[in-house]
């Protein structure tokens, strides 16, 4: 039985990314890995601009000798707006109404801002209550970037926020990774779809929507295959054209030691070679790792919430890692456990919690009610998993590292 380090390294190893382009427009971009680092084809902003709504004014006309009060009245000689610059450059001895964004006027150096202002004699002077500095409120050329700099690293899932500074840089169309296919695949002769009303001996299935629900959260795309029944013969046919369409195939179910639990051995029959069986993990310890050719194929546990555990630990990040996500690893957060005390256990132990607020800027986690890794109403209710180290236990007020859900 392998540790979840050791099973990880494992799957590190045998996932490669994607390194097939598309070039899809910037509006469908979001969610999408960059293919290659984004540059700026333009220096922004691309001239000097203010910072505020005021008047360009040259700061020399506003020293000791010119405005002894630091005060002085000067005439308007026009204005620049968004859009439109003053035409001309910018006379000593005179000033230009200027507004936000608007290109600072050849000459003049400096902004004063309009709450320090009165206009007099019919607005076509105004009375200036400052002694501007040189840049004062002035946003320097290239301030923001320059031409050839480097915006977004290629491997970064794009976040609505990017797509505003791609647009900023010229990036229409955007090149992107391919997409991961993932096919999913679910077993058991006692299932039936959410729609039927269950039999005598039989349970509605869910495990493929939750699957599917991540796996395109984590930027796969999914063929959902639904439910196959436990027949070896018939499990080879159905994996075997999964795999031919899919980059990952992920099942669940069937894998376990039981005499239905026939999963491994069609695997295996169709040619995915085994790397390994079990891990060190509660819930989730029946976990199935092998590799057909470069293709990946989880065989995940039929209980809801071992399937979850494993999908969140293994399946998520190597599905980010083959789709070129260059942060594929959640990041590691740490809240303060705040529930009874867990015993230590010889497997890594994933406790559904809620996170709330805490006091002293550390979240803490509540346990939620909970009766096993069949209990879809007790995950529904928690949005995280905190995680308890192997041989190790968990005593209410200790740190311990989460994962979201």
């Amino acid at each position: 039985m392998q540790s979840t380090a050791q099973a990880w390294q494992l799957i590190v190893e045998r996932t490669r990314a994607i390194t097939q382009v598309e070039h899809v427009e910037l509006g469908t971009s979001a969610g999408r890995v960059l293919a290659g680092a984004a540059l700026s084809d333009v220096n922004l902003p691309p001239f000097e601009k203010s910072a505020m709504d005021g008047f360009a004014v040259h700061s020399a006309d506003f020293q000791a000798d010119q405005a002894p009060e630091g005060e002085r009245t000067l005439p308007i000689v026009g204005e620049s707006r968004a859009g439109v610059s003053l035409a001309g450059p910018l006379e000593r001895g005179t000033c230009a109404a200027i507004y936000t964004g608007a290109e600072l006027p050849l000459g003049a150096d400096a902004v004063i801002m309009v709450e320090r202002s009165t206009t007099v004699d019919g607005g076509s002077r105004v009375r200036l209550q400052d002694r501007p500095t040189p840049g004062q409120h002035v946003c320097p050329r290239g301030q923001d970037l320059a031409v050839g700099q480097r915006v977004l690293h290629a491997g970064r899932r794009l976040r609505p926020a990017d797509l505003a500074l791609l647009a900023a840089v010229g990036q229409d169309p955007v090149a992107v990774l391919r997409r991961p296919m993932v096919a999913i695949v679910t077993t058991g002769d006692e299932l039936v779809p959410p729609s039927q009303i269950p039999g005598a001996a039989q349970i509605r299935e869910g495990n493929t929507f939750q699957l599917e629900a991540a796996c395109r959260a984590s930027g796969a795309q999914v063929a959902n295959l639904g439910i196959a029944r436990d027949d070896p013969r018939y499990l080879e046919r159905l994996f075997e054209e999964a795999l031919a369409g899919s980059d990952t195939l992920v099942t669940t179910g069937g894998v376990s030691m039981g005499k239905y639990d026939l999963v491994g051995a069609a695997l295996e029959a169709i040619g995915v070679k085994p790397v390994f069986h079990r891990v060190a993990i509660k819930p989730g310890k029946p976990l199935w790792f092998g590799v057909h050719g470069a293709k990946c194929v989880f065989a995940l546990p039929g209980n809801p919430i071992s399937c979850l555990v494993n999908f969140a630990r293994f399946v998520g990040p190597a599905l980010r890692r083959l789709g070129g996500e260059r942060d594929y690893l959640d990041p590691v957060r740490l809240g303060r456990y705040e529930g009874l005390a867990i015993s230590a256990n010889p497997r890594e132990q994933y406790v559904p919690v809620v996170r709330e607020p805490g006091t002293d800027g550390i979240e803490r986690l509540r346990p939620v009610k909970f009766h096993g890794s069949a209990d879809v109403v007790g995950i529904a209710l928690a949005d995280a998993l905190a995680v308890v180290a192997r041989d190790t236990g968990l005593d209410s007020g200790a740190l311990a590292p989460y994962l979201s859900l």
